[in-house]
């Protein structure tokens, strides 16, 4: 079922990331399995490598056909941030951006000072600001003052492929913040974390390492497609309410009707047969 990011409709829930993979025809192979309608793509990064191989790899992402999310990657300040977003609107021609500011080198953790004062100067000047951030929820609470429509809590650190270290923090985030777009952002290793995250009710998941670094990227690209379809259906349909004690799934009224066919037949002895309330019947020994 298609949903929206501000006014852009959208099929997908799967945003993928374009980095690490073996070769660039490995990751188109990888997009097509993954039916995205968004990927992203680092601006720093890219052009840090230089010459003209940036060029022939863009053209290669767009002639996907797909919509490009530019990221700020690298970026340590908020002004870092700000001046890559806008470099990254008139490359991609997009007012969407994924900003990143990192805080922390050893655990790429988010900056979250950083991250909201970027996100207030980005929403000024008009971008579709999706901020990676913790599973925090006042942190959360300030990028939604900022202005941000859409939040990307970390699952966990970023390439860890650790899954949902803090379910019920996602869990709070989502309850308290019901009518924000939300994804779950860095650390998703396996299909079932993908799932996990879109059974929590989250919008969608945005992953790179899980298939870049798998040993068949394009086969694992579309086992997540499945995961998370499969998670968004499990969260609409309604999930059971885990119980401590055992309950049978099969409800019991009188005996078995195998045992009723059996009572009686010829060349057996005649038992009485038990009563609708399992009881036996009066005189039965």
């Amino acid at each position: 079922m298609s949903w929206t990011i501000g006014d852009v409709k959208l099929e997908s829930r799967f945003f993928l990331g374009t980095a690490g993979y073996p070769s660039p025809e490995t990751l188109v192979s990888a997009i097509e399995a993954a039916a995205v309608d968004v990927f992203t793509v680092s601006l720093r990064r890219q052009v840090a490598g230089g010459g003209a191989g940036d060029n022939q790899f863009w053209d290669l992402l767009r002639h996907t056909g797909r919509r490009f999310l530019p990221n700020t990657a690298g970026c340590h300040r908020a002004r870092e941030a700000v001046l890559t977003a806008q470099m990254a609107r008139q490359v991609f021609e997009t007012h969407w951006i994924k900003l990143e500011v990192i805080g922390d080198d050893y655990n790429l953790q988010p900056d979250p000072f950083e991250t909201v004062t970027a996100a207030e100067e980005l929403v000024r000047l008009g971008f579709e600001v999706l901020p990676y951030c913790t599973d925090d929820l006042v942190v959360c609470q300030r990028l939604i003052d900022a202005g941000c429509r859409v939040l990307m809590p970390w699952g966990a650190p970023i390439g860890t492929g650790r899954g949902l270290l803090n379910p019920y923090a996602l869990r709070t985030i989502r309850e308290r913040l019901p009518d924000i777009r939300l994804l779950v952002d860095a650390g998703i290793g396996a299909p079932a974390d993908a799932a996990a995250a879109m059974q929590l009710g989250f919008d969608g998941v945005l992953l790179n390492t899980a298939v870049a670094k798998a040993a068949d990227p394009v086969s694992m690209a579309r086992a997540f497609r499945m995961a998370i379809e499969a998670g968004r259906i499990a969260y609409e349909a309604g999930l059971m309410e885990p119980q401590d004690a055992a309950a049978p799934s099969t409800p019991v009224i009188g005996i078995p009707f195998w045992h009723q066919e059996r009572a009686g037949t010829a060349g057996s002895v005649d038992r009485p047969r038990l009563r609708q309330d399992g009881r036996k019947p009066d005189g039965a020994g």
